[in-house]
């Protein structure tokens, strides 16, 4: 069994919303865990577990709605994109390997161009050049700046990005946790240095992405992080360091939620800190949610540390 967790340019519209989960579900064999929205982010993440034979099509299939569906080039967001299906990662559960992810992506990545001319930069386990394994050096700062220098950032499936669609970014990873984490102050320069002060990038927590933005409809500064390796990182600490960043900026945590699901290994790591977000409930915890659906259980013994 593999998650698939694709990322989409589109806000909380229900019915286009609705249509990319049916698509995805259409696919026997394929299950929908469930799925959110965000406005500021115009973004909509949907998780979903399925065979080896069966998650291919259905994130094909999720892709391909999307170009029906969705035009970049009338998005608008606080999050970084590349295309109508921005992120497509696969990754491994019970009875499978990072190997298996790598070939979904791969395989995923030729469908997408072969039937929706959409281009495909492969990332993570999944690149084909190392320094494109990263996410952020390969979407860099969006769809406006691929436009700009599309010939000096070439995809890896496809040479030409579709006209409304954009481009999509196909990857394998190990399981992460998306966290965010939203403030008192609406200064989004707050957010911005606690962010470069907590990432692993800019000398802060290892395994720890985070980006500082600014959400109009909470007026408040969001701290957005992905957790990328959670059994490493110690989520309390960081998050205390935010607390007292925040402090020492005159303001404070007004509360934090979590997007997707967070698997019961990383749940059990920091409780405390999961159960005080504000979208928490054990619906939450990934194993839970596939047991009250009657799905296999992941191996976590094969998950890396």
């Amino acid at each position: 069994m593999l998650e698939c967790v694709p990322n989409f340019s589109v806000g909380p519209n229900p019915a286009i919303v609705e249509s990319l989960a049916g698509s995805i579900a259409s696919v026997t064999g394929a299950a929908v865990l469930g799925h959110e929205s965000d406005a500021d982010h115009n973004r909509t993440v949907i998780t979903f577990v399925g065979s080896r034979g069966s998650i291919v099509e259905a994130a094909v299939r999720g892709v391909e709605r999307a170009v029906e569906l969705i035009d970049v080039t009338r998005h608008r967001g606080v999050h970084p994109r590349l295309g109508a299906a921005d992120v497509v990662p696969f990754i491994p559960m019970a009875g499978s390997t990072m190997a298996d992810a790598v070939e979904a992506a791969h395989a995923a990545g030729a469908a997408i161009w072969d039937r929706l001319r959409v281009p495909v930069y492969f990332y993570e386990h999944a690149a084909l050049q190392s320094g494109r394994r990263p996410l952020q050096k390969v979407r860099r700062q969006g769809y406006e700046q691929l436009l700009a220098d599309f010939d000096t950032h070439r995809p890896n499936v496809g040479d030409a990005l579709h006209p409304t669609a954009g481009a999509v970014l196909i990857g394998a990873r190990d399981f992460l946790v998306a966290y965010n984490v939203l403030l008192e102050t609406n200064d989004v320069a707050v957010a911005q240095r606690s962010a470069a002060a907590i990432r692993e990038s800019s000398g802060g927590f290892p395994f720890v992405k985070a980006l500082g933005l600014f959400l109009q409809s909470e007026r408040r500064a969001q701290i957005s992080m992905n957790l990328t390796r959670f059994a490493a990182i110690p989520l309390a600490e960081v998050y205390a360091a935010i607390e007292s960043r925040a402090a020492s900026e005159g303001t404070r945590i007004h509360t934090s939620e979590l997007i997707g699901f967070v698997p019961q290994a990383a749940f059990k790591l920091a409780p405390e800190i999961y159960c005080q977000c504000r979208n928490f409930g054990e619906d939450r915890i990934l194993e839970r949610r596939m047991a009250a659906l009657g799905l296999a259980l992941p191996d976590r013994g094969a998950e890396r540390p």
